[in-house]
């Protein structure tokens, strides 16, 4: 018997399967030196390379911001002139690019209305389904909206009919779930007027204690010559209606010294000019101000679930929407799977499924009446990612920045499975990480540098993490770092008692934080770590905070005003020339006239992106050609401001341009690993890791005995940890205590004392589970923390 076997036939691969690579060349973004890098699709990349040198440039500067752009390109121009304006990236090649889903490190904003549960669709979702369901029945979903008013009015309505004007009588009402009292917000402010005035003495005596309102500027002239009060009496003698005048009245035309001017009160004097500004961006003596003069407590009302009392009267099986919204999570996926209903059964499965992927991204500690500004920078990257878990979406390009930011351990490995899941679903994974335990994961890695800033923008390597181990790239080297324990750790010198602590999920703590040491606390996130320390010790006196908050700045905003560094510079260069220090900067007096100080002027083309060109006036140097002929030292302001931190420490050092004070400020911007950086180099540029590490320096300054940093490890790369660490311990042996809320397990092994807060995260976590020396948890290891520490440094 024989078998005929067919003959064989050569197929020719299809045009279309071709395009398997998304090929860059020549691209020139910020610090990027006409980089040419080929990635592979349905892959998961990493990009790595030391904090600043190039890696967000090349992935969402560059690939990231041209996939968006000609997405956006296919909408007609009447949509995109309500879309941001997107430049071309400086790039001569971009071929093979998908649509990318860019995930980041943004903080979800700090507007007190934004939620979980609004920042997610699990909000709405609820909110449909208790209007179904809900008893006694209340009206739409919007009834159950905190953001949405209950209103009702009447009124004539005029409209055109058949040539003729009618007039009709009309009726509306809408029903919304709003708490009346405190607006949706889920708590009240009050002013504490003892920080407002000193009522031992008189208005033209310096009573108001408010910045910027002395008695001889225009606030002050306004108030004497209001008539409303006596200003020559004391403040408590005042009547009922006089003080009322001076703190709440109404905007009022009045005419002091012949001018027209508008009086108002107090209290919303500040509250529009100070209290309408985002914390962050307050000047410090403000923010010191607004935070000593407004007390925020719950609504006695709503008792904090920022709903009315309609909203909360209708129930499902006996349970509220408020009381859904302050469930953990995990334990409000239970509650949804119990619930069948016909009627609404798209509606739980799509909920049940959402609820789960909380869970299985390792956020079900959380509850979704959770302000969203109070999220960290990883919190905020995993809720976003929510929504793409379960997408049937395939070859899209999923982009990550530095995913593993706020994860334990144990966490990353769930993380990792998730990166993993989107690959496999043949979707193109880039991930810009510093983590090993996430780089190892990797089908492919290309690697910037060699340095950061201008000593960076190049790929340095590409291949696979076994090629990166064997390289000689600073990544390569450190790739496999283990920090050893220390053979003698420090003793304390005193402690910082916390007892019966019980803010969020922390369950009645008492611990002993020691001082005169490097104390790392640590724990699963969400365990309470940040619920401890910000609760109980960033509030006491003598305690520099420097937690996760993103510094803000535009263009205008560079390392040398952010840190105040540029107030003693333009000070020597006013008193070297005899003339006013305003001159010297970019944003007052010395500003060029044709760009106003922002050095590059700015071209709107409509729904087109604006066009940025160099000043031709200043060059782009920001300053009035005048102002440049004023010198210190040999030098103008434009070349001190074009110095790197380095070269203007040693400027400022010694001989006829001595300047201690801007001398301390430049060794603490080198000691955080920012020599590199130009004084005038706009934050704009910088990378989320030198933000962090020019934050750190400018807080170091501070007046303050124990120094609490929140993950300062955020963005730094595994060389830069090192020198981290040296500046850790010089702070330690300088006097001050140190408490760093960490996860990264080179800084739990370099600590004196550890603190363990767990064992879970939510409800599951809330008390410590350890108290001890590294190689006491090690040698235990009973802990989750203990387990991975000792698989660290290879006990």
């Amino acid at each position: 018997m024989s078998i005929e076997t067919a003959p064989e036939t050569t197929h020719e691969r299809h045009a279309a399967d071709r395009h398997d690579l998304i090929r860059v060349h020549g691209a020139r973004e910020n610090n990027l030196k006409n980089v040419s890098v080929d990635i592979p699709k349905r892959r998961l990349t990493v990009f790595t390379g030391v904090s600043g040198s190039g890696k967000s440039s090349l992935v969402f500067d560059t690939i990231a911001a041209e996939s968006q752009r000609m997405i956006n390109e296919t909408y007609s121009a009447f949509v995109q002139g309500f879309m941001p304006n997107l430049a071309r990236p400086d790039v001569d090649v971009l071929e093979g690019l998908t649509t990318a889903i860019l995930i980041d490190q943004e903080r979800m904003g700090s507007d007190p209305r934004s939620t979980v549960g609004t920042a997610t669709d699990t909000g709405a979702m609820l909110r449909i389904l208790f209007s179904r369901l809900g008893e006694p029945h209340i009206g739409s979903p919007q009834a159950f909206s905190f953001n949405v008013a209950s209103i009702s009015g009447a009124g004539a309505v005029t409209f055109e009919r058949d040539g003729k004007t009618v007039k009709e009588r009309r009726d509306f009402s809408v029903t919304g779930g709003m708490c009346p009292r405190c607006e949706g917000r889920g708590a009240i402010s009050d002013f504490d007027l003892t920080a407002l005035y000193d009522d031992s003495k008189s208005l033209n005596d310096g009573a108001l204690t408010i910045p910027g309102y002395s008695m001889d500027g225009w606030y002050g002239r306004i108030f004497r010559g209001s008539g409303f009060f006596d200003a020559d009496k004391p403040i408590r003698d005042f009547t009922d209606a006089e003080l009322d005048d001076l703190l709440r009245k109404e905007p009022t035309r009045i005419k002091v010294e012949g001018i027209n001017v508008t009086y108002e009160g107090l209290i919303p004097k500040i509250q529009k000019s100070m209290l309408a500004k985002d914390r962050d961006a307050m000047q410090p003596h403000i923010r010191a101000f607004v935070d000593r003069a407004i007390t925020f407590t719950t609504c006695p009302e709503c008792d904090g679930t920022r709903l009315n009392e309609t909203a909360r009267s209708s129930k499902i099986k006996g349970t509220s929407i408020a009381d859904v919204n302050a469930m953990q999570i995990n334990d409000l996926a239970r509650w949804v799977r119990e619930l069948s209903d016909p009627s609404v059964a798209p509606l739980l499965t799509s909920l049940g499924e959402t609820l789960d992927a909380f869970v299985e991204i390792g956020l079900g500690y959380l509850s979704l009446d959770r302000p969203a500004g109070t999220l960290s920078g990883g919190e905020a990257q995993r809720v976003k990612m929510i929504r793409h878990l379960g997408s049937s979406l395939t070859d899209v390009t999923y982009v990550f920045d530095e995913p593993t930011i706020g994860l334990h351990p144990h966490d990353i490995q769930r993380m990792n499975d998730l990166l993993l899941q989107l690959r496999d679903k043949g979707n193109t994974v880039l991930v810009v990480e510093h983590k090993p335990e996430a780089i190892t994961i990797a089908d492919h890695v290309v690697d910037l540098g060699p340095g950061a800033g201008s000593a960076g923008g190049g790929i340095v390597f590409e291949g696979t993490v076994g090629e990166l181990r064997a390289s000689d790239t600073v990544t390569g080297r450190h790739l496999d770092d283990r920090v050893s324990l220390k053979d003698t750790v420090r003793a304390r010198s005193s402690a910082i008692e916390v007892r019966d602590a019980n803010e969020h999920n922390l369950q009645n703590v008492d611990v002993d934080i020691p001082l005169g040491v490097l104390c790392v606390i640590t724990g699963v996130a969400g365990s309470g770590k940040s619920s401890l320390v910000h609760g109980s010790v960033t509030p006491l006196e003598g305690v520099v905070t420097v937690d996760q908050t993103p510094i803000r700045g535009s263009r205008r905003s560079n390392p040398a005003t952010y840190t105040g560094l540029l107030e003693p510079i333009r000070k020597a260069f006013a008193k070297a020339n005899g003339v006013k220090p305003a001159l010297f900067s970019a944003n007052s007096e010395g500003a060029c006239p044709v760009c106003n100080g922002a050095g590059v002027v700015y071209t709107d083309l409509g729904m087109m992106a604006s066009v940025s060109t160099t000043c031709e006036e200043c060059d782009g140097k920001r300053f009035q050609s005048a102002v440049l002929e004023f010198t210190f030292a040999g030098r103008n302001i434009a070349e001190v401001l074009e110095m790197s931190v380095t070269d203007a420490a040693e400027f400022f050092a010694a001989g006829e341009s001595k300047l201690p004070a801007a001398h301390k400020i430049l060794t603490r911007l080198a000691d955080v690993g920012l020599g590199y950086l130009t004084l005038g180099q706009p934050l704009t540029t910088l990378s989320g890791g030198e933000r962090q590490r020019l934050k750190l320096a400018a807080r170091m300054g501070e007046k303050g005995d124990v120094y609490v940093l929140d993950e300062p490890t955020t963005g730094l790369h595994l060389a830069d940890v090192e020198q981290l660490l040296g500046l850790l311990d010089r702070l330690v042996d300088a006097g001050k205590s140190v408490i760093v809320i960490e996860h990264h397990q080179a800084v739990m092994a370099h600590a004196d004392w550890i603190i363990d807060i767990g064992p879970g995260a939510g409800h599951d976590g809330g008390r410590i589970v350890f108290e001890g020396t590294p190689a006491e948890l090690v040698a235990s290891a009973d802990t989750l923390t203990g387990k991975h520490l000792a698989a660290y440094v290879g006990a």
